[in-house]
């Protein structure tokens, strides 16, 4: 017993290997905040250009009041404005509705994130609006995260395997 106790106070003495335990117990805390960090810029920097497509693309509806602008023509100015978005044309869905001031209706809070021409959700129409009309426009983009299963990419709303994004931007259709 006395041969077994000396060993023990002997390991408990021994420093060898004291940076291998801090290395074991701080690098994965490390490798999961650089992932949380290049997650957030990613994501970040996608949403400001979402939003940026989207504020010029309605500043150009706005300007143009004679042109009648479709959901196909509203897309490509977004993704064109957007500049870096992958695969931004197949990957950008548009729902456009009218608001009353009136009689205010508040909008569903979650996007639908599919076009609406699609047959999913025939509640949604994109459609476009009357003279001095309030019109909201929302964009939903659907992207892959960098790091899926690590930092922030867990916590994203999903939608079949991908991650999205909303944008949201209203104007009144002006008079021609």
């Amino acid at each position: 017993m006395t041969h077994l106790m000396h060993l023990l106070r002997r390991f408990r003495r021994e420093e060898d290997g004291n940076a291998t335990i801090e290395f074991a117990i701080l690098f994965p805390f490390f490798i999961f905040m650089f992932c949380a960090a290049v997650e957030l810029g990613m994501i970040t920097f996608r949403h400001s250009m979402l939003e940026r497509g989207l504020d010029l693309a309605v500043r150009d509806v706005r300007l143009s009041t004679a042109t009648n602008h479709q959901h196909a023509d509203l897309k490509e100015m977004i993704c064109d404005y957007a500049g870096f978005l992958p695969d931004c044309e197949t990957q950008l869905f548009l729902e456009m509705e009218s608001l009353d001031m009136f009689a205010y209706t508040p909008l569903l809070w979650r996007a639908a994130c599919f076009d609406v021409t699609e047959t999913a959700n025939p509640a949604r129409s994109f459609r476009n609006g009357q003279q001095n009309q309030m019109m909201v426009l929302r964009a939903c983009y659907t992207f892959r995260p960098v790091f899926p299963l690590t930092g922030l990419g867990r916590h994203l709303e999903w939608r079949r395997g991908e991650a999205w994004m909303i944008a949201t931007s209203a104007f009144v259709q002006e008079p021609i």
